[in-house]
């Protein structure tokens, strides 16, 4: 490992050699007893290609240990209610403070949570309504979608006179809750064609929903419920059999001989399957789930979620739901032009926190934006806001690639708010790849050389011009720069683009040059993924690979999702003379004592629950018989156990030749996904490492066009080169290239740039500039053309 020196830019709040984070003897995933140390109240950025540790060593070993001892302080009935935590394999960690981790993971889908919500801005809106609207309509609550209004009566205690009086006082609770929707905005109706099959009986199997088979106790609470006849067709019920099937209140009754509580269906399947949020359902629910239901806007509250009362009560003739509904930026305007003594501190806090969304580069959004639609870097900046007021000190801040999603004129903003959090005395660390950010650092801790297995080692520990004359690969490709493509490809064609009004788009016509590569730049919120996600038609010619978070469970992993464990289980059924579903760790291959999880969940009652790696299987997944198979001197855990580049070689040739699982390995390795093993859980990849995932499982399709959405997120500087060639090699073989992107390389490789802009919000939706990089670059007339030229060296 080389040592540089430290960065000659001096830091505020300088750090001597008792005031460290030390790590020593890090072995998480693939870190290899790793040590450092970590100078706090400084800013240090953690760099190194995908997959060589970073995320190890400061999330899953630093944050995760600070988050276990700080849960340790709390009861075990408290902690009870937390998620378990290991200790992490290091075997020191010192001086550790509290540690705030700000990532990329999408917000929860819950309908209620909305970007006001998720920060304080809601809150601080309610209470000023409550304050100066007009008419006045209650308390804060009565502002919230979140509070229904009930009122009812019950016994209280009071002491009068030394005497225990029981009294009957009757109570009242004004929400803001739309009475309609339920606070939701939408209302949702149920398709009974999915629900049943009016043609059979219940006996024959009439309910098609996910875990009403005949048999099982949801099926029996109706065929055994008396109320109707389970052997006569469904479309044969009397007006009240219907309506007792379909509609019926909760009773209680004796079905087999156990006490159970009957619903009508239609409630139930309410209750049991549309009350939570679709990301967390099993596969096969959420597909029922959009096949059965629509959803529409509700017509009482026209989506705004609020009852009529709280609409009603404005200030300067603006509702709360108007409030919510504006650009974030106009809101923090029209909040700034308020002018009350009375709540002169709250609007001082209300607009220092609009204000903050406009700094980060969020000012498109609106509060009444569903969390759940924003991106990894929209969810990881609203994130941000709630810290950046903060009055903490003396804490670290861990951020994961903070730049993802944003143009590189709102880089510069980000380290402007990176630098004033360190500032205010606290510890800074950034897992980044983007130079800008890096060049800020006061430390930087270079992890590699290489990924998974040939990563996990410290390659260099110091200040940036020492990271520059390292020889690190992150070294070697710090000044690294894209030359504008000197002989464009020309345009085979063009998709026509007519009157798009998608979101912030204001009626664009364009036209998209096929047969080449082109990239749709423009800053965040400009109208980038509204134009090409929105325009582009879905078709069988389009392959389009988004952001939208890869479903699956801590089963799924790159084998199963690629569809690359299929011709495995065959290579090895065929090998070996048995059946392939032997080779599932999820069917009949599973050992039977963790059922092929490959670890044991211990509920320990009040305290935190513990997983354990089984002591059967010892953590291979599949049952020891079935171990005893094997292809090319391998048996099936070992397989799942191998990086792709290791396994694209073993699949290639000898006794384990599968062309098959080899085009597959072929496409990860193509990606820069070969340091990933096969069998590796979806859930510990990040956003980056997910979405190139799914691009290598969509190379196989056939498709004319491809519509990339920011491909490069997570991609270390050296990496970059390699999506070049790839992108390169699409086109070459007849595909038509579009990607969204804001990499300065990608942009000056293009054929062909779209701009839009030229801000974000209602300050963008219009497309600014058409025409080659160069062209972009010597015009200099848009915040992309100005950077890219500043890129180029032009």
């Amino acid at each position: 490992m080389s040592r540089g020196t430290k960065n000659d830019r001096p830091a505020p709040h300088a750090a001597d050699g008792h005031d460290m984070i030390r790590v020593h003897g890090a072995r998480e995933n693939n870190l290899k007893d790793v040590s450092v140390e970590i100078p706090k109240r400084r800013l240090t950025v953690f760099t190194g290609v995908s997959g060589s540790g970073k995320s190890s060593l400061v999330f899953d070993t630093v944050a995760a240990e600070s988050q276990r001892l700080i849960n340790e302080t709390y009861s075990a009935f408290v902690q009870g209610f937390m998620p378990a935590a290991a200790r992490p394999d290091v075997d020191v960690l010192d001086g550790l403070t509290t540690v705030i981790a700000v990532d990329q993971q999408r917000m929860g889908g819950d309908p209620r949570s909305t970007v006001g919500t998720a920060t304080d801005a809601n809150a601080m809106l309610r209470i000023l309504f409550s304050r100066l609207g007009a008419p006045h309509i209650g308390g804060p609550k009565a502002y919230s979608f979140n509070v229904a209004s009930v009122s009812g009566a019950g016994a209280v205690t009071l002491e009068r006179g030394g005497q225990k009086v029981r009294e009957r006082r009757e109570f009242s609770v004004t929400g803001g809750m739309c009475p309609r929707c339920e606070g939701r905005g939408t209302v949702n109706d149920l398709d009974l064609a999915q629900l049943f099959d009016e043609s059979k009986s219940l006996d024959e199997g009439a309910l098609t929903i996910p875990g009403y088979k005949p048999g099982g106790w949801n099926h029996r609470l109706y065929a055994e419920s008396g109320l109707f006849a389970p052997d006569e067709p469904i479309r044969s019920f009397t007006k009240r059999q219907l309506a007792d099937f379909l509609y019926r209140e909760p009773v209680r009754m004796k079905i087999a001989g156990i006490n159970m509580t009957y619903e009508g269906l239609i409630p139930r399947i309410r209750k049991s399957m549309l009350a939570k949020d679709k990301e967390a359902m099993q596969p096969h629910i959420r597909e029922f789930v959009e096949r059965a239901v629509t959803f529409t806007t509700c017509p009482d509250c026209e989506g705004t979620r609020l009852s009529a009362g709280a609409r009603s009560s404005k200030i300067k003739g603006i509702s709360i739901a108007d409030a919510c509904a504006m650009q974030i930026s106009d809101l923090a305007k029209w909040v700034s032009g308020l002018d009350e003594p009375s709540v002169a501190p709250l609007l001082a806090t209300l607009r220092q926190t609009l204000d903050s969304f406009v700094e980060i580069g969020l000012g498109y959004l609106s509060l009444d934006r569903p969390a759940g639609t924003l991106s990894g870097g929209e969810a990881q900046r609203v994130k941000m806001i709630r810290h950046l007021g903060s009055a903490l000190t003396d804490v670290t801040y861990v951020f994961d690639e903070p730049t993802t999603g944003l143009h590189p004129h709102d880089i510069e903003r980000m380290n402007g708010l990176l630098l004033r959090l360190r500032d205010k005395g606290n510890t800074v660390l950034v897992v980044e790849h983007k130079p800008e950010v890096i060049a800020i650092a006061d430390h930087v801790v270079d992890l590699g050389p290489g990924a998974g297995a040939a990563g996990g080692t410290v390659c260099f520990e110091g200040g940036v011009e020492g990271l520059r004359a390292s020889g690190t690969v992150t070294g070697r490709h710090f000044d690294d720069r894209a030359r504008l493509k000197e002989s464009p490809r020309v345009p085979s064609g063009a998709l026509e683009i007519r009157g798009a009004s998608a979101h912030n788009l204001r009626g664009v016509d364009v036209d998209v040059p096929l047969g080449v590569l082109t990239v749709v730049t423009g800053v965040a919120g400009s109208g980038k993924s509204s134009l090409i996600h929105g325009s582009v038609p879905a078709s069988a010619g389009v392959v389009s690979v988004d952001q939208a978070p890869i479903r699956g469970s801590r089963r799924s992993n790159p084998a199963t999702y690629t569809g690359l464990l299929e011709p495995i289980r065959k290579a090895f059924a065929k090998a070996n003379g048995v059946k392939p579903a032997l080779f599932s760790a999820n069917s009949e291959g599973a050992c039977p004592t963790c059922n092929g999880a490959g670890v044991v969940y211990t509920d320990l009652a009040m305290m935190a629950g513990v997983a354990t790696t089984c002591e059967d299987c010892e953590g291979k997944r599949f049952d020891a018989s079935v171990l005893e198979y094997r292809l090319g001197g391998r048996d099936i855990s070992e397989v799942l156990e191998m990086p792709v580049a290791e396994a694209e070689g073993f699949f290639g040739s000898g006794e384990a030749r599968t062309p098959a699982a080899h085009r597959i390995l072929e496409r990860l390795v193509d990606v820069g996904l070969g340091y990933l093993t096969l069998g590796q859980p979806l859930t510990t990849l990040s956003g980056g490492e997910r979405q190139r995932l799914k691009l290598a499982t969509h190379m196989g399709e056939k498709g004319g066009i491809y519509v990339l959405d920011e491909p490069t997120a997570g991609l270390h500087l050296a990496d970059v080169e390699h999506l070049l060639g790839l992108l390169d090699r699409l086109v070459d073989s007849g595909k038509s290239v579009i990607v969204i992107e804001h990499h300065q390389a990608v942009m000056a490789h293009a054929d062909r740039i779209i701009d839009l802009g030229p801000g974000a919000g209602h300050d963008g939706g219009r497309v600014v500039f058409e025409g080659t990089p160069a062209e972009l670059v010597a015009a200099r007339s848009t915040l992309t053309g100005e950077h890219l030229a500043a890129y180029v060296g032009a």
